[in-house]
């Protein structure tokens, strides 16, 4: 049956239109401040301060007003997840039309109030004044029941013009608590009669537990509780350090049965799995392909990479008459609920969660699963808090993964110089498998229960955002072009959504080809690359990036420096960067300067702009330098620091950000943006420095010998 246009409701922006009453995103309190609750929540990317600049500047107030709540099933709009760079996107397009409404009805109030018409009004923080005299504050025209409605869009947002918060750099306000060292982190929390527990987890994947002396570890000092449930086991005490000493136990204590079931640890075993194949893009041009003088093939892959969360996943969970509430730094707090209430057995409404910071890590990584885990142990002990954190090998060898990938590229270019042939093949897991409700439970702790419970099927997001398919289809103008995206579903290393999901490998592959293919055909990087483009902002920010870094036509390495370019669209629709990368191979490559113009549409925070960028450059060089998850045909061998080297404080290059702002453009998602393009920058400069070419992540000391080899 088809819909009624008559009676299906308008579509609204962004989140608005799942969340449509205005009291679900706005509150004007009568003491001269404004209350403003997201969906969206705070990881590090500086969101909380851009939607407080967003309200500010729709309600005409100043930005000090704004008093932001933690995001919370009881009240919060539901926005999903936090990921896919879409909080301004989306929650902020939410914000700016909930407010430019709320603005509008205080004033209609206003209008009563002084007796005078709409037009003869304007407002200065918070103050209506009309022209003839006279003055209302929104804070004596707020009741309950003003924003107590359904939002109707109808109302437009400021023009870019008149804006003065909004573009404005302010201070991040998340930044004064981590700095001096405020408990503000649920790793921080402490509640009356907490205990504290830990997950022994099994030694590897598929392992079997075969025993255990519990009578031994409830003797210990301190132990309140031993959960066992078929293979997930978990110890309560009244301390921290005696959970740690009865988890050590435990450790020592349970006999597991293991099996051999990881693959090899080159990234090339998905090229003899089994895929589910899609074209995603195709274009034939006869003509042009006849034009083919020479042709190129290359290969490039990735490993898997972890989240690396300097602090280790962490909740606090309590339970009272069968009712759940959960402190946790998951980024989709309405997605873990459902999961978590289908595993505990009672409506989701019996799940509360509340948003807390947690050690950052933009992507999948433990901070759902141990909610779960802190749940399942609080149901033990009925009425007590229990904190779960999880030890620092748990966090490296039971979080997912984002993961490996190989790409195959081959191009054909004609006699000058131009590619006329384009074919792009991708092998990949799915890089989504967050919960979701989408058929299953993707939480680790339900999979080892005594009745078990499956994971989603693996599945790719559609374009244009996408899985492993994300950036996969070139921006370039090819006039013939098939890209194949091979879908892996055999998963045999836990894996999910890591900071750019696909594209940081689609377009490490794609940009390093085109660096490939201006060589083959004796042509500069900048200028083959704007040879192949025809939208006006993509070559803007690289000819930015390009004069910013004082790029000359042609220039060559000396044998130990060199710099290379990456460009990209995220997503093929959202911000625009290109970045120029000066490296240095000595021992090691070093990754010294970077040079990145970006485009993201309206910027509402210049500062948190430049953040996120330089930010996402300097993790995607550790990426690219040094980040890979080492494993056996039976364990995952990573478990801490030592096994895993992240990019050290001195080695951080120095990035210079130019920001080309569009404020009459819609405001674009600019959280990833960085990844691909700066993992292919690295690459051509390493090549431009010395003449050889990496195409396996990560670039090691031993893979700069073996090319020279």
């Amino acid at each position: 049956m088809s819909e009624n246009p008559a009676t299906t409701p308008r579509k609204l922006p962004g989140s608005l239109n799942a969340n449509r009453r205005l009291d679900r995103w706005l509150r004007i309190n009568r003491d001269g401040t404004v209350t403003v609750f997201p969906g969206k929540v705070e990881i590090g990317q500086g969101i909380l301060t851009a939607l407080a600049q967003i309200v500010a500047e729709e309600l005409d107030v100043a930005l000090e007003r704004i008093r932001i709540e933690p995001t919370d099933t009881t009240y919060s709009p539901d926005e999903g997840m936090t990921s896919g760079s879409q909080s301004i996107t989306d929650g902020g397009a939410a914000l700016r039309y909930a407010s430019a409404e709320a603005r509008d009805l205080l004033l209609q109030r206003a209008v009563g109030r002084l007796g005078v018409s709409l037009e003869q009004l304007s407002v200065a923080d918070g103050l209506v004044k009309a022209r003839s005299g006279g003055s209302v504050a929104y804070w004596d025209l707020a009741t309950d029941d003003l924003l107590a409605r359904e939002a109707t869009a109808e109302i437009a947002p400021k023009s870019p013009s008149l804006h003065t918060v909004i573009g404005t750099p302010a201070p991040r306000r998340d930044i004064p608590a981590k700095v001096t060292g405020v408990p503000i982190y649920v790793h921080d929390l402490e509640l009356p009669g907490m205990l504290h527990g830990r997950i022994a987890r099994p030694p590897s994947y598929q392992a079997r537990l075969v025993s255990l002396d519990e009578a031994e570890v409830r003797a210990l000092p301190g132990v309140v509780a031993v959960v066992r449930d078929g293979g997930f086991l978990g110890v309560v005490a009244e301390r921290e350090e005696q959970a740690i000493r009865a988890l050590t136990r435990v450790k020592r204590l349970a006999r597991w049965e293991e099996t051999t079931a990881l693959p090899e640890s080159d990234p090339r075993f998905l090229l003899e799995e089994t895929t589910e194949d899609e074209v995603i893009s195709e274009k034939q041009d006869a003509a042009a392909a006849a034009r083919m003088a020479s042709s190129l093939e290359s290969e490039y892959s990735k490993p898997y990479i972890a989240h690396a969360a300097l602090g280790p996943s962490c909740a606090v969970a309590r339970c009272d008459s069968g009712r759940y509430t959960v402190w946790t730094h998951s980024q989709g707090v309405y997605p873990l609920r459902r999961d978590m209430a289908e595993v505990l057995g009672v409506e989701k409404e019996q799940v509360v969660l509340i948003h807390m910071d947690g050690a950052g890590c933009y992507g999948h990584n433990g901070a759902d699963d141990v909610a779960l885990d802190a749940a399942l142990l609080a149901r033990a002990v009925p009425g007590r808090p229990v904190r779960v954190q999880w030890m620092r090998e748990d966090e490296f060898q039971w979080e997912p993964y984002g993961p490996a990938m190989v790409v195959k590229l081959k191009a054909g270019l004609d006699a000058t110089g131009g590619v006329v042939n384009w074919t792009e093949d991708i092998w990949s897991n799915s890089h989504s498998t967050r919960p979701s409700g989408l058929g299953g439970v993707n939480l680790l702790a339900a999979w080892h229960l005594e009745k078990p419970f499956k994971p989603s099927p693996p599945r790719n997001p559609p374009l244009p955002g996408g899985g492993s398919h994300r950036n996969a289809i070139p921006i370039y103008e090819f006039p013939n072009q098939r890209v194949t995206n091979r879908l892996v579903k055999r998963m045999p290393v836990r894996v999910s959504a890591l900071r750019a999901l696909g594209a940081t490998a689609n377009i490490f592959a794609i940009e390093s080809f085109m660096d490939e293919l201006a060589a083959a055909a004796g042509a500069d990087p900048v200028e083959f690359r704007l040879r192949h483009l025809k939208d006006p902002r993509a070559r803007a920010v690289i000819d930015t990036a390009a004069a910013k870094a004082g790029w000359r036509k042609g220039e060559k390495g000396d044998g130990a420096r060199g710099r290379g370019i990456g460009f990209a669209r995220y997503k093929n629709g959202a911000c625009y960067l290109a970045v120029i990368v000066e490296v240095e191979v000595d021992r090691e490559v070093a990754v010294r300067r970077a040079w990145a113009a970006i485009d993201a549409g309206l910027v509402i925070n210049p500062d948190g702009l430049a953040n996120q960028t330089e930010g996402g450059i300097i993790q995607a060089t550790s990426w690219a330098l040094k980040e890979a998850v080492q494993y056996d045909r039976s364990r995952i061998l990573t478990s801490n620091w030592d096994d895993y080297p992240i990019l050290g404080f001195e080695e951080v290059p120095r990035v210079e950000v130019t920001i080309l702002n569009q404020p009459e453009q819609p405001p674009l998602g600019a959280g990833e943006g960085q990844q691909g393009p700066t993992a292919a920058a690295i690459a051509n400069a390493i090549y431009n420095a010395m003449g050889v070419r990496l195409r396996d992540m990560p670039f090691t000391r031993e893979r700069v010998l073996a090319a020279l080899a």
